[in-house]
Formats: C-alpha cells, sequence, structure tokens
C-alpha cells in the first residue's frame, strides 16, 4: 500500500469530578466479550493536519496517496470536528470524551495571549495537566484486558503511563519536537543515527511493537508529531514541492508539504505491516488531526481560518475508520460528528458495555448501518486568548487574535458563535455558507434565539466558566500590532 515516494483547580461540577474519581478507580462495571477474539485498535493521529489538507477531503495540492487508499478501503466523514481548535484541548477531549469545562484545559497556556493592553478580560484559570481523576480511552480499554502502547506527542502531562498506557515512547509535556533529525533532545526518546527521520523512526517503533508477540488484543495511540513546527521537511520531497506550483492557496512552504507527504508515507508502510501481518481483518484503525492547519501556510477553502479559530478551518478534520469486514468501503458519511465520539465509539466497536458517561456519543450504528444520529448540538468553550500568527493573515475577525474569549455551537447546519468582552454573536448558515463569511446575527432569524437558549444552558450544565473580571491593564485606545504566535 505505500507509495515509496524518495523522499490552579479547575472548576467544574463535583458529580463529575466524584465521578470520575470513581471510575479510574475501576468503578467500571464494563466488560468484553473475550471470546469474539476482540479487535486491536490503532488510533493515528496526526498534529496541526488541516480538513484539506488531504487529497480524499479534497486537496489538489498535497499528494498523500496512501490516505486516500485508506478512505477508499474504510469510511471517512466529511464534517467531522476536533474538540478544540488548539493542541492541548483537543487531546484532553479526544483521550476523555470530555469537553473543555469538564477537564479545564482550554490553551496551550499560557491564557493571557497577545499584548495585555489588547485584553480586555482575564482570562479563565487554565491547566496543562490532565488530572489522574479523569477516565482516558486508554484506561478503560486496559482494565477490559487490552495492551496499550502511547507513541508520540503527548502534551497534556508528562507521561501517558499514568494515564492508562503501559508503555510510552517519545511521549512528554513537549508539544513540539525540538527537531524532526536526530539527535531529538526528547527525553522520553532515545536519539537515532545522525539525521534520522523523526515521523519514519516513530513509525519504525510502531512497526516493531505492532511486530511483537501479544498475549492480550493492543491499543496502540500514534500521535505523529507532524506537521507541528518546526516545519523540517525531508530534503527530496522539499525539492520535489519547490518545484510544484502553489492551488487554491496551498503550497506556499516545500518543507509543510513535505512533512504531509513523509506523514503519508509512513502510514503506508504501518498499513503494509498490519496487512502483511495478517492483522487488518482484526485490527480497527481510525486516523484524524488533532486540529485545523495554520491558515497562512495552508487555506482550507471553502473553510475560513485555521488553527487556533472556531471558525470551521480552525475545527473541523479528517476522520476515516477502517477495519474490513467491519467498517464499509468507499463510504463517506457527511454527518455532523466530533472527535467526543471518539471514546464510546471505540468501546462500542470493539465490545466493551460501559455505562461510562462522555460528552460524545457512538458512532457504531451510523459507520455499520448509516442509521442517523439522534438530534443534537456540538459544542466549544474558549475562555481565553490566543494570539494571531501573522497580523491579517489569519481569517479571524480581528487582526491581533485568532480568537478572543468565546464559545460556539454547531445545530444541524447552524453555527453559532458568541464573544466574552463584547458580547456580540456570529451567526452562519452553514449549508449556504461554509466559509463563514456573510453573519446573519441582524435579521432576526428564529433561529438564533433557540440557539442562545441552548448555549445558556449548555453554560450551566457543564459549569463553563465566563470571564467577566475585566483587565485593569486594558487600553481601548490602544492599537498595537499582533504579536507572533505559536500553538
Amino acid at each position: 500500500m505505500a507509495n515509496y515516494f524518495k523522499g490552579t483547580p479547575v472548576r467544574r461540577s463535583k458529580c463529575w469530578k466524584l465521578l470520575f474519581i470513581g471510575l479510574a478507580i475501576v468503578e467500571l462495571s464494563c466488560h468484553s466479550s473475550m471470546d469474539r477474539n476482540p479487535p486491536n485498535v490503532i488510533l493515528i493521529l496526526a498534529d496541526d493536519l488541516g480538513w484539506k489538507d488531504v487529497a480524499f477531503m479534497g486537496s489538489q495540492y498535497y499528494e498523500t496517496p496512501n490516505l486516500d487508499a485508506l478512505s477508499r478501503r474504510g469510511t471517512f466523514f466529511t464534517e467531522a470536528y476536533a474538540g478544540a481548535a488548539n493542541c492541548a484541548p483537543s487531546r484532553a477531549c479526544l483521550l476523555t470524551g470530555l469537553n473543555t469545562p469538564r477537564h479545564g484545559i482550554y490553551t496551550v497556556s499560557p491564557a493571557e495571549r497577545g499584548d495585555r493592553r489588547t485584553r480586555k478580560l482575564v482570562p479563565a484559570t487554565n491547566t496543562m495537566i490532565l488530572a489522574d481523576s479523569f477516565l482516558t480511552i486508554a484506561e478503560a480499554l486496559q482494565q477490559a484486558g487490552y495492551e496499550t502502547c502511547s507513541m508520540g506527542k503527548w502534551h497534556i502531562g508528562n507521561d501517558p503511563r499514568s494515564q492508562g498506557f503501559d508503555r510510552n515512547i517519545a511521549g512528554s509535556a513537549a508539544g513540539h519536537p525540538k527537531s524532526y533529525f536526530s539527535p531529538y533532545s526528547n527525553v522520553a526518546l532515545p536519539d537515532g543515527p545522525p539525521g534520522e527521520y523523526l515521523t519514519d523512526r516513530l513509525t519504525d517503533e510502531a512497526i516493531r511493537y505492532i511486530t511483537e508477540s501479544h498475549q492480550k488484543p493492543f491499543f496502540l495511540y500514534l500521535p505523529f508529531f507532524a506537521i507541528h513546527t518546526p516545519l523540517q521537511g525531508e530534503k527530496d520531497l522539499v525539492r520535489h514541492y519547490m518545484s510544484k506550483p502553489a492551488v487554491d492557496g496551498q503550497g506556499s512552504n516545500a518543507d509543510y508539504s513535505a512533512l504531509i507527504t513523509r506523514l503519508d508515507w509512513n502510514i503506508g508502510r504501518l498499513m503494509d505491516r498490519v496487512d502483511s501481518l495478517g492483522l487488518d481483518s482484526n485490527t480497527l484503525v481510525i486516523f484524524s488531526s488533532d486540529n485545523g492547519g495554520i491558515s497562512y501556510l495552508s487555506r482550507q477553502r471553502p473553510l475560513r481560518a485555521g488553527k487556533g479559530s472556531y471558525y470551521e478551518g480552525g475545527v473541523r478534520v479528517p476522520l476515516l475508520f477502517y477495519w474490513p469486514g467491519v467498517i464499509p468501503e468507499g463510504a463517506s458519511i457527511s454527518s455532523p460528528v466530533s472527535q467526543l465520539d471518539l471514546f464510546p465509539t471505540i468501546l462500542d466497536l470493539v465490545g466493551i458495555h460501559s455505562d461510562l458517561r462522555t460528552d460524545g456519543v457512538s458512532l457504531k450504528n451510523l459507520l455499520l448501518e448509516k442509521q442517523p444520529l439522534a438530534d443534537r448540538a456540538l459544542y466549544w468553550h474558549f475562555p481565553v486568548y490566543l494570539e494571531a500568527y501573522r497580523e491579517g493573515e489569519d481569517e479571524s475577525r480581528d487582526r491581533l487574535f485568532r480568537t478572543r474569549p468565546g464559545s460556539s455551537l454547531r445545530y444541524r447546519n447552524w453555527k453559532l458563535l458568541y464573544y466574552m468582552e463584547d458580547h456580540s454573536y456570529e451567526l452562519y448558515d452553514l449549508s449556504t455558507d461554509p466559509g463563514e463569511s456573510e453573519n446573519l446575527d441582524q435579521r432576526n432569524l428564529p433561529v438564533e434565539d433557540t440557539l442562545k437558549a441552548m448555549l445558556s444552558n449548555w453554560w450551566q450544565a457543564t459549569n463553563a466558566p465566563i470571564p467577566e473580571t475585566l483587565n485593569p491593564e486594558y487600553d481601548a485606545t490602544f492599537t498595537g500590532q499582533a504579536q507572533s504566535g505559536r500553538e
């Protein structure tokens, strides 16, 4: 299958905290039908790969033949969403199935981004550590008899072994690699030969892991560092892309492009080994990305903006499922789904029955039988600040920030965004305006009152913090310049 291209305490409801402390002590009441030979699970997560940064999602520029082939052999979603628009909160949401107000990770610290004179509010308290009281996918599978391994970026604590993983390779609190070429300066990954490429190395480790003799089914969580900065592509691919003209806002950076194709090549290597070992018929493979791509580097048209924004380009991501003989081949699904759904979906697909509460729903019947999901809304909460990457180039609401404190929701084809500094709203009809270019807030549409009430009720149900304290250093007359953004 591979194309060998050369080349502080958080604020949360007491009942949720007690529930998950109890669950972490194995009050799961779950079981798996071991006589059914439960499947292995491989969850592959790219870093900062945009919704349209792969060909099967519409890119006419990036070359991703292995992921394209995998999409044809499985089922992919065209309207899948991350739980947050940047790294740490998104990963906490995915691994726990809980939205940001539940676990308190809202952003990559600090929460006070941008010039202090341009922030009207004191942001909510933020944490970067996923508390051990929260149950992760790994812990649920581990308690059901799975061997578990995390291999790659962790970023929500110092060591994934405190969160249900038997083994950790390369995972630490670091949010990005020091270098994609060895020496890596990674406290959890020994250096390879000088010049060894990080994405290749992680794939070598993954291949070695799945080739081992396992006494139990395994869960391999493979969160690659690619394509996060620093942008360092494999040199042959960089040369290839330097000679390729940009298309539709994609292709402005050859290293970014090379990182994508090298990631794709390595996923092809991994899937080749899954096939050659005869594991494919009993292995569930899921591929996605943690958030949208960096907007100025790679436009996600027709979607607006990118990483760090709560417009569609920041939260919509590729998502595909592969399991021969179980997951239908060559299917695409347009129902809006969330990475919060992955926890209950994985448990359901592998046959683990649980009364566990998450903010997601199982997609099993949608995937296998195309049974529609019950009507629901998807919510995002970001009561903090995230500065612009490049002033005026992020397709954001204002030139200084990718986003200011706010919340958003999607319900059916409607998207509502609320901004806490000025109590303003934006309303979009995604069925006719996926680029969120025409704000319908002033149209007095009845649906807006419904959406506002839904958002208010959700805040109360999740005990979501709403910043209200004014920043004493705020200066309404100061225009300033955007600070160079990160994460």
